[in-house]
């Protein structure tokens, strides 16, 4: 499969999910009952990030439609497909190991931190260049995680594991 094409089924997949969390948040409950105010209704969020997930893939359908189809780009040759292994089982490693059995700033710290080793590593060719990378990656996960425990702990009130 060609990047082109594999762009454009993504496009259409994405703007099919955008639309649908556009739909499903305006459809949620407004809680009218407890007083909420109509701007606060609980699918704001989804409807947001629905429409810009809609519009985004619009932009990824325009831009794919730019990229000749006989160019030489192919999906998944060489390392593509080792990264994307790398990818799945740091995410599935995060979400259903380490979220469950440490608390999650230290869980999400560890992800990030993780992460950015496995796919800056290759880069750094000497020791001096791999201890930058190191201390950007623990750092990077350590601020990343700490901002986002914030975020959904003050702003979002959602208790975390």
């Amino acid at each position: 499969m060609r990047m082109a094409t594999a762009d454009r089924i993504t496009a259409v997949v994405f703007f099919a999910l955008g639309i649908a969390m556009l739909v499903g948040g305006y459809t949620m409950d407004r809680l009218p009952i407890r007083q909420i105010h109509p701007l606060s209704i609980p699918g704001l969020v989804p409807m947001i990030l629905g429409a810009l997930l809609a519009l985004c893939a619009v932009l990824l359908l325009f831009q794919a439609g730019d990229r000749e189809e006989s160019s030489p780009e192919m999906l998944m040759v060489g390392g593509s497909i080792t990264r994307l292994v790398l990818t799945i089982v740091l995410t599935v490693g995060y979400g259903a190991i380490m979220v469950d059995r440490l608390p999650f700033f230290w869980a999400t710290a560890i992800f990030i931190t993780a992460f950015m080793l496995v796919f800056s590593w290759s880069a750094a060719s000497d020791g001096r260049a791999r201890a930058v990378v190191i201390a950007k990656s623990v750092g990077f996960g350590g601020i990343a995680a700490f901002g986002i425990v914030m975020l959904f702990q003050e702003a979002f009130l959602v208790r975390l594991p």
